[in-house]
Parts: structure tokens; sequence; C-alpha cells
């Protein structure tokens, strides 16, 4: 008889720790989720905060010709008829300035 006492206080023991464990997990997830979700919003704002906010684009007026540029503006190109730096440099020499809605410089030699 101690022997079928001992079994069944084990299973009840083994019930009740499985319903607690269940209960718990739940309640441990959710609170688990919470800090996940606020140490996201912490690093994300601290991401967000530290780069650089974004140039706000402006249109070129003015661009003067130089080697090194990275880019010829369009209006330059449509104001030489040519398409690259090294042909304006060449022609134009460097240093040479243009302006949007005014004539180009005077060609070197």
């Amino acid at each position: 008889m101690a022997r079928s006492a001992a079994v069944s206080i084990d299973a009840i023991i083994q019930e009740t720790a499985n319903r607690v464990a269940e209960r718990v997990s739940g309640i441990i997830a959710r609170q688990v989720g919470d800090l996940v979700h606020e140490r996201l919003k912490v690093e994300l704002g601290r991401n967000v905060t530290a780069r650089r906010p974004a140039a706000a684009r402006r249109e070129i007026t003015r661009w003067v010709a130089d080697a090194r540029a990275r880019r010829v503006p369009t209006f330059v190109i449509e104001l030489t008829g040519l398409d690259t730096k090294k042909k304006i440099v060449a022609k134009y020499g460097p240093g040479a300035s243009f302006e949007r809605g005014k004539p180009a410089p005077r060609a070197k030699g």
C-alpha cells in the first residue's frame, strides 16, 4: 500500500509541476518578449539618431570644371555638348566656371 501511495504522490507532484510550468512559461515568454521589444526600441533609436540625416537635394546651378569632379551636371552637358569631365576640362581648362542660364565660358586656346 505504501508503494501505490508513493506513485500517486509522484503523479500528483508531476501533474501540478506541469500545470505550474505551463502557466509560468507563458508569463515568462511575455516578460522576455516585452524586454526584447523595449531593448530593440532603444537600440533602433540609437542607430537612427547616430546616422547623419539625409542631405536635402538641391538643384546645381554652378559648376567648376575639375578633373576630380564626381559627375558633370546636366545643364553643363547641354550647354557644351560634351558629356565627360575630361572633355570639358580639355576644352575649357581646369577652373572654368559654368552657371545655369548664362553662356559658356570661353574655350581655352
